[in-house]
């Protein structure tokens, strides 16, 4: 969220404002928009990073339950009173341990920004105690697809996922910023330990990550950031700052969604 958006969504109440992200998301991530390119209805969704929810609304309308790890307390208490009762949330961080970290946060933030990570970097200012859990651990058994967008904490909740990519071979879709650290050790944990391959949205549809530079792509769009996620909505221009790449099982496209076994 922009600093001008953050400033005024600190504002308001919690609910205007989860109201207003689950509404503006699909159109400022595509990829929202098209779940079923992906994602097979029923099953159990993940959404690790749920923020104010507008994964978490949208998937609990495609599959048959969904479990949303928050770390933020408030966030995660506004998630358990606006999303539907197929949602499962989890106030915890997801890692590849149990246990206990430190959430860092800019600061003047409570978390609304989503920019909390496990990880300090040059935004962050001070930090809260929080739960960690692994996915494995969520005693889910039939995951379709898992969502993750925790802010440079993307490999350790893979690595805390492989029990169920080995065994259940869901969809993922990974938030990757290269400002933030490299994408090389996520896409080669899923390449050569799980047998993944990615896909990123373009404007002209679903292109292969092999052979597209994703980097260059990211830094020459940079500047589309800044412009905050209202102006980003409301007046988009011809191109859009990508950070979302898709991982399916080799063999699988997007459009060529399985059916449930």
């Amino acid at each position: 969220m922009g600093t001008l958006a953050a400033s005024v969504a600190a504002r308001l109440p919690t609910g205007l404002v989860g109201a207003t992200a689950r509404a503006l998301y699909p159109r400022l991530e595509p990829e929202l928009a098209r779940l079923a390119d992906y994602c097979p209805a029923g099953g159990t969704a993940i959404d690790l990073g749920g923020w104010f929810g507008p994964w978490s609304r949208r998937l609990a309308d495609r599959c048959t339950r969904v479990v949303t790890v928050e770390p933020v307390p408030h966030l995660a208490a506004h998630l358990r009173a606006a999303l539907p009762a197929n949602v499962r949330v989890v106030q915890a961080a997801a890692s590849d341990r149990e246990g206990t970290a430190e959430l860092w946060l800019p600061d003047g933030d409570n978390g609304d920004r989503g920019l909390s990570s496990l990880t300090r970097a040059g935004v962050h200012g001070h930090s809260v105690e929080v739960p960690t859990v692994t996915v494995d651990s969520l005693g889910v058994r039939d995951v379709v697809f898992i969502k993750v967008d925790t802010d440079g904490g993307e490999l350790a909740a893979l690595r805390g996922a492989r029990g169920v990519l080995d065994r259940r071979r869901p969809a993922l879709l990974v938030e990757l910023e290269t400002r933030i650290r490299p994408i090389s050790p996520v896409v080669d944990l899923l390449a050569t330990k799980h047998g993944y391959a990615g896909w990123v949205l373009l404007s002209d549809g679903w292109r292969p990550l092999t052979g597209f530079d994703l980097p260059a792509y990211q830094r020459r769009t940079e500047h589309l950031v800044h412009r905050g996620m209202l102006r980003r909505t409301l007046a988009p221009g011809r191109e859009r700052y990508v950070n979302s790449v898709l991982f399916l099982p080799e063999g699988r496209t997007p459009g060529a969604v399985r059916r449930l076994p």
